[in-house]
């Protein structure tokens, strides 16, 4: 059908003219231009139509044009945010110095504070607790009088067991019975940090977000997800870390991005920004600017791999320092391989005119002490094809008086061969694109305001119904198809107020697609 191929100009009417004499029959059929005289003639369309090549003519065309892109995608190549809005914020060592947002799950809605982390994939949150962090606002200085929130899938009428039997349960081996609910186990790289408990299908509320403002109630989307419910957990998640939940945003068919983009929501890429003042925004269908820098992910398990080249300092660029590094939002601050972090802590102090010291509870090797804040050359990572990502302030400021300055390089040894980790410290100031329709990285300086993003290409649709699971056809492909975009209209359109001849065109339009539909049932059952 024209309205899912994507043709600007044709509209498809089946006319079958050949027959079955042989098992190799070809079908063969005329295609009738929408405004021709053909089929006018054929079809009665009105004579009113525009003529041929005239400006009313393309600006007709235009205007169907938009409204199949309308109807077919709906808000898909629109970026979607959270519900409570895009943005993400840090409150520091309170929270482990990781970034979190508002989202809300269920029906009725139950708002969670979790983190975002793009070296995991499961979005779990507290639940049913058996062992969990305080989720009392006394606890977190961050969040004066508003306490955290625990689930309760009993509570929300839009929860769904999720069972040993689907092919996302990766502990069905483990299942007595297909029908069970799977239970789940993630551990993360820090020490003895857990979460577990059984997986669930719930409600995610997202909704659209143009000039920093969200849109209406009646343009969410209601989008089906599995989620954890994480009754015990571990670790770093007992004291500070994640209290409330975490939104894993890998690679894995189970995370949120894969759900959005593969039940046809969104495209498929998202967008974190952290700016200096320890706040920035997320964006889900975020493909970036068109003036990015970009390099490829590498093939690897899940995991969002970028290779370097190069590592500089200002100017001067070490030799043998290419390695390879996960982009994880999840990772406070940044590792590199020991010999490359040796090169680059090095050189760093060569540029550094103060005293070193060590710091009670500071883990980081190369700390110092002075009357001010050094000025330092910009670390730089170059990657293939001369793309360079560069962090202008290498250096963590942790204690400022007006007599004495107190930071530290804020890079450890990653204390494996060859790979490291860019954590959220030296993403700040830039719009970090995670494009997983084309696998790469792109990355563009910016202030992590709302109005940066890209107006949509399509009018916010609404959705009372919850947005399914991807099918288990969709789910088997590795990545989402991309939904079209709309090819450029001319520069002026007219006003709602001037002559048109829509009616025409809808009503033609119309008659066409139902002789389409007709001839289709003929063909189909000959």
């Amino acid at each position: 059908m024209a309205s899912r191929s994507g043709s600007t100009f044709l509209l498809l009417c089946v006319l079958v003219l050949a027959t079955e004499q042989t098992l190799a029959s070809v079908f063969s059929s005329r295609l009738i231009h929408r405004f021709s005289d053909e089929a006018r003639a054929s079809i009665k369309i009105p004579r009113s139509c525009p003529e041929k090549r005239s400006l009313e003519y393309y600006q007709l065309l235009a205007r169907s044009d938009f409204r199949r892109q309308r109807m077919n995608l709906g808000a898909k190549s629109q970026p979607l945010v959270p519900s409570e809005g895009s943005k993400t914020f840090s409150s520091g060592n309170d929270f482990g110095w990781l970034h979190y947002t508002w989202i809300d799950i269920g029906t009725p809605s139950v708002s969670f504070l979790v983190a975002l982390d793009t070296g995991s994939d499961l979005l779990w949150i507290p639940c049913n607790c058996v062992q969990c962090a305080p989720l009392t606002a006394t606890s977190y200085s961050s969040l004066a009088t508003k306490d955290l929130n625990e689930y309760n899938p009993s509570s929300s009428s839009t929860s769904k067991v999720f069972l040993c039997s689907h092919k996302l349960c990766d502990s069905a081996p483990d299942c007595e019975n297909p029908k069970e609910q799977c239970p789940y186990t993630v551990n993360y790289l820090s020490g003895n940090t857990s979460t577990s408990g059984l997986l669930v299908e719930d409600i995610l509320h997202l909704t659209y977000n143009t000039n920093n403002r969200l849109t209406n109630a009646s343009s969410s989307v209601k989008a089906q997800v599995v989620l954890g419910c994480g009754k015990k957990q571990s670790g770093d998640y007992l004291t500070g870390v994640a209290p409330d939940g975490l939104m894993g945003l890998g690679l894995g068919d189970i995370s949120v991005p894969s759900f959005l983009s593969k039940a046809g929501i969104m495209r498929n890429s998202f967008s974190l920004c952290f700016d200096e003042e320890d706040s920035g925004r997320i964006y889900f269908g975020d493909i970036g600017p068109s003036m990015q820098q970009s390099t490829q992910f590498l093939p690897a398990d899940n995991k969002y791999i970028v290779g370097v080249e190069t590592c500089c300092i200002g100017n001067s660029c070490l030799k043998q320092t290419s390695f390879r590094t996960y982009i994880d939002s999840g990772q406070s601050f940044t590792y590199l391989p020991e010999e490359i972090y040796r090169k680059v802590a090095v050189e760093m102090d060569r540029h550094i005119n103060a005293t070193m010291k060590s710091f009670e509870d500071v883990s980081w090797e190369y700390c110092y002490e002075s009357s001010v804040e050094p000025k330092v050359p910009a670390i730089k990572l170059r990657f293939s094809h001369n793309n360079t990502f560069v962090i202008h302030k290498p250096l963590f400021v942790f204690q400022q008086s007006q007599e004495l300055v107190q930071f530290c390089l804020p890079i450890s040894s990653s204390g494996e061969e060859g790979i490291g980790s860019i954590g959220q410290n030296y993403m700040r100031g830039n719009r970090m694109v995670f494009d997983r329709e084309n696998m790469k990285l792109g990355w563009s300086a910016s202030k992590c305001q709302g109005n940066e993003i890209e107006p949509p290409q399509a009018s916010p649709g609404s959705t009372s119904a919850p947005y399914p699971l991807p099918t288990e056809e969709q789910q088997s492909r590795s990545h989402a198809v991309s939904p079209a975009i709309a090819g450029k209209t001319p520069s002026k359109t007219p006003s709602s107020s001037s002559p048109s001849r829509s009616s025409c065109s809808f009503s033609s339009m119309m008659i066409l697609f139902n002789s389409l539909f007709l001839l289709h049932g003929v063909v189909s059952y000959m």
